[in-house]
């Protein structure tokens, strides 16, 4: 299962070694989906046994390359505790934007963030999302925003951050990228997943120069109710075991 020596996987429970494999697998779907950009950008996941930690990428590793021993565990001041790493590099912006997160909200585990090429547009544009799709309604009243302030390397950004986030569990930082979280690694995906081409499928709209139709109000909150029933957990796992399939032949070389 792992070239890891014997004396050291010892130390790592069964439980963070599941979460470091998933994790892992969760860098490369979206290396498959073309939302890496280059090394930066960050996906993080809480550690299974120690709440206040959580697992980042080694910085340097491209999302194609991950592997579960090459993922960070830091605690929420952005020291180093790992057993497999110990002289683990972490981004400061990663750290500062994440730990914000899985700081004030412990229903979320999973936190993405993300510079795709649509994400960074609709980030610049005024309106920001507009509801064009049935991808963006997905998002209709529960989407947050956070303005611009430069490279995230400042500690005092973590509770803007945080009161930008809100309740929602996605958000698009002004002039920068899009965030996502989720009680899971599924649920995390499914939300980059939607808003990303949401994202898409806007800059491609207001390309095409004619005039655009919108929803109306009522028919905007009823597809976002929809996309809260219960058949949604479901699909969301589905969908997130689908994907995995995609890589599926990368299994034995990112779990390691």
């Amino acid at each position: 299962m792992t070239d890891i020596p014997v004396h050291v996987r010892h130390h790592i429970s069964d439980n963070e070694w599941q979460a470091r494999c998933e994790l892992a697998a969760l860098y490369r779907l979206l290396a498959y989906y073309r939302m890496t950009d280059l090394i930066d950008t960050h996906l993080t996941l809480r550690h299974p046994d120690t709440p206040e930690h959580f697992l980042i990428n080694h910085y340097g590793i491209p999302f194609e390359l991950m592997r579960a021993s090459d993922l960070v565990r830091i605690d929420h001041d952005g020291t180093v505790v790992d057993t497999l790493n110990p002289q683990g590099r972490v981004n400061v912006a990663g750290f500062v934007i994440h730990s914000a997160i899985h700081a004030a909200r412990p229903e979320l585990d999973c936190v993405i963030h993300t510079h795709t090429a649509a994400g960074m547009a609709v980030s610049a544009q005024q309106e920001g999302l507009l509801p064009l799709t049935q991808h963006a309604l997905k998002f209709h009243g529960k989407l947050a925003y956070h303005a611009y302030e430069g490279v995230a390397l400042d500690t005092d950004e973590r509770q803007r951050l945080v009161l930008d986030l809100g309740k929602h569990k996605t958000m698009i930082l002004r002039n920068h990228g899009l965030l996502a979280a989720g009680k899971s690694i599924a649920e995390a995906f499914m939300e980059i997943y939607f808003l990303e081409r949401a994202c898409q499928a806007q800059v491609q709209a207001l390309s095409g120069g004619r005039p655009l139709h919108i929803p109306s109000e009522e028919v905007q909150r009823h597809t976002a109710a929809q996309f809260d029933s219960e058949d949604e957990k479901e699909i969301t796992e589905l969908a997130w075991q689908a994907a995995l399939r995609l890589i599926e032949a990368q299994h034995d070389d990112y779990c390691r």
